[in-house]
């Protein structure tokens, strides 16, 4: 389980507090970001309206509240009055349909990126902080305006920024940061995502009115079961049924949270009487108590499940809310529990959050929150940041969001420097095109590539090495697939992309990082120059047959999730594997040995990266990987090819059924 911190302490002040997406433990980070971090916003919404940034929260140096201007500089907002007085206007001037719009986030910096279509947003201050729009109160003067917001925080430790949907959803976006760790992405709502959201709502038993709509026909946006029950649009006790039977169905069994996934022995026990939910630790001392939540407590995590910032009654908490909202508690009896195959099968349900999770390409959302447990949230991070941004997703068609307002498919490329691997001339790419390092864009379509049999391919064409050569100092363009060996590339461990043919790595010619820099390939080498990540070194990982190994449960993994053999999907996230040391990762977690098993026939699953010796894989010369503690390879078992096999270890043999390769 996540240890975010849902709110800094330093915005206390604020009358609406910005759930911030800070980090309690995070990772060490080798360097810092830029003091001024860019950040581009690009409009694919198809709409015509004017659009409006704004940066709001607090300077994490001197606890000051205020907002940031289109160059980064910092500003704090001046004191308020009794009733509240407008604040200043800080609008920044925001893309229209198919531009984009960058702006400087300064590091030490925590809050929101507002975006509005159409219309300037209103904010308010009182002597105690800011009021920010609350559009789900029929009085708020922001509610007849098109908009939403993005969540982050950018320190020395990296960058955290997330898409939300806890409170309302209106304007779907892709959030996306670049840096020395790769390109990450996350939001992009499927095909016509935004109507399948709404269509879908509409279409649910008495959550109609939820989904909001102004005079001229716009639907503005749908509010979360909280905003839309506290609004009188949703009935007050429309949970309460299902709340009532999985609370008292630990009146006769043990409800067991083990709420941290590095932490397996740290266990808590719950048993109901009455009302009430009484947890005991592995000592048998009771440790917490909760009375039975209503409704509204589920929805806002909050009440009778609120969650002090501690190591026990808070993460238990966690726990218990985000079960109710999935509805797994009382049909799973060790939580975190199940996967997302097992969430909003109750009845009722949180049916906000089901139809929201089912409209997004990988899955993921904050649509409570605590959408982080069992790592469902729509968050990426970056520990050395060097650019990042939103993507502001089609309304009608698309799916995701990109430059040039058309959509971007496949993963970024990045090279020396946290350069990105780019075609020269702005998303054209006739053959001939020179390939370079970039600046990363997030919507730059002629940055994204696809790992296509042995092939990587932008706007249509592939890598290629000028006339199929193979000498060091061959130049890389961009040209029509056609098979030859000048297209053929294949991720090393070492982090390089070597060409087969030629012998040799991608190359930035004297390790280069400037704009421009024009690629080539050389004798490889392992230095800096040749330091090229896909997909940020996530890549297919094939089995026998010519299939890729695959998590069960379509993207979302979860502790303990079947590792399997699978027709190749190339945008499946559960099949893009990284070296992590000497582990295999995928979905923030490593792939595992059931058990610690040694024993012939030990299945493999997914589980939560501990840097135990049942997740240590070595590769061989002869195309297997085998596991040093037990001695064994990973194994098909039978030399199986199917949909479905579960992967297994077993005496190393050499045979077809032991041949797995990265691509």
């Amino acid at each position: 389980m996540s240890t975010r911190s849902r709110l800094l302490s330093a915005l206390a002040a604020l009358v609406t507090a910005i759930p911030i997406g800070a980090v309690a433990a995070a990772p060490a980070a080798e360097a810092v970001g830029p003091n001024l971090l860019p950040f581009t916003v690009t409009n694919s919404t198809g709409r015509g309206d004017a659009t409006y940034l704004y940066v709001i929260g607090v300077n994490l140096t001197t606890g000051r509240l205020g907002y940031v201007t289109a160059g980064g500089t910092f500003n704090a907002w001046p004191a308020g009055s009794l009733p509240p007085s407008p604040a200043p206007d800080v609008a920044i001037g925001g893309p229209g349909n198919g531009g984009n719009t960058t702006v400087q986030l300064p590091r030490n910096f925590s809050g929101r990126l507002y975006m509005s279509l159409g219309a300037k947003l209103k904010f308010f201050l009182t002597p105690d902080g800011l009021v920010q729009p609350a559009p789900w109160a029929s009085g708020d003067p922001n509610h007849d305006i098109l908009f939403d917001w993005s969540e982050f925080t950018y320190n020395d430790a990296g960058l955290w920024l997330n898409s939300s949907q806890v409170d309302m959803f209106a304007v779907p976006h892709v959030v996306t940061v670049s840096g020395s760790d790769g390109t990450k992405s996350t939001g992009a709502v499927v095909a016509n995502g935004r109507q399948n959201v709404i269509d879908q709502i509409r279409a649910q038993s008495g959550w109609a009115n939820t989904v909001v709509t102004r005079a001229d026909g716009t639907v503005l946006r749908v509010l979360s079961p909280g905003k839309s029950a506290d609004a009188g649009l949703l009935s007050s006790t429309y949970l309460d049924s299902y709340i009532n039977s999985a609370w008292n169905a630990y009146a006769s069994k043990t409800l067991t949270v083990v709420p941290f996934g590095d932490q397996p022995n740290t266990k808590y026990f719950g048993r109901t009487s009455g009302n009430t939910m009484v947890f005991t630790n592995t000592s048998g001392a009771q440790v917490a108590s909760f009375n039975k939540p209503s409704s509204a407590n589920v929805w806002g995590c909050d009440g009778n499940l609120g969650a002090p910032n501690d190591l026990v009654v808070g993460p238990i908490a966690r726990t218990l809310c985000a079960a109710l909202n999935r509805g797994t508690l009382g049909t799973i009896d060790t939580q975190p529990g199940g996967s997302a195959a097992d969430f909003y099968k109750s009845n009722p349900t949180n049916q906000y959050a089901r139809i929201i999770h089912a409209n997004m390409a990988d899955g993921k959302a904050y649509a409570f929150a605590f959408d982080d447990v069992q790592n469902q949230e729509s968050l990426v991070y970056s520990s050395n940041p060097t650019s990042a941004g939103a993507i502001l997703s089609p309304f009608v068609g698309g799916g995701g969001g990109g430059g040039g307002g058309g959509s971007t498919t496949g993963y970024a490329v990045t090279g020396p420097g946290g350069k990105c691997v780019d075609v020269a001339g702005d998303d054209n790419g006739a053959n001939g095109t020179a390939v370079q390092l970039w600046d990363c864009q997030s919507g730059a379509k002629d940055q994204h590539w696809t790992l296509k049999n042995g092939t990587l391919q932008t706007l249509g064409r592939c890598l290629d090495l000028i006339g199929n050569g193979s000498a060091a100092g061959t130049q890389l363009e961009l040209w029509d697939c056609n098979g030859v060996g000048g297209q053929q590339w294949v991720t090393q461990a070492d982090g390089s992309l070597r060409n087969p043919q030629s012998g040799r790595c991608v190359d930035s010619p004297n390790a280069s990082t400037a704009n421009g820099a024009r690629l080539q390939i050389w004798d490889c080498n392992g230095s800096a120059a040749q330091k090229f990540a896909y997909n940020g070194g996530a890549t297919n990982l094939t089995t026998p047959g010519g299939k890729c190994a695959d998590v069960a449960g379509d993207d979302n993994g979860g502790d303990g999730a079947v590792v399997q053999i699978w027709d190749c999907q190339l945008t499946a996230r559960d099949q893009h594997w990284a070296w992590t040391g000497q582990s295999l990762t995928t979905l923030g977690m490593c792939l595992d040995i059931v058990g610690g098993g040694t024993t012939n026939g030990t299945q493999l699953q997914l589980h939560n990266c501990t840097s135990n010796a049942a997740q240590t894989w070595v590769v061989n010369s002869n195309g297997s990987i085998s596991n040093p503690q037990s001695g064994r390879c990973l194994d098909a078992p039978n030399g199986s090819t199917a949909n479905g096999t579960r992967l297994q270890i077993w005496d190393c043999n050499g045979s077809a059924a032991q041949k797995f390769a990265k691509a």
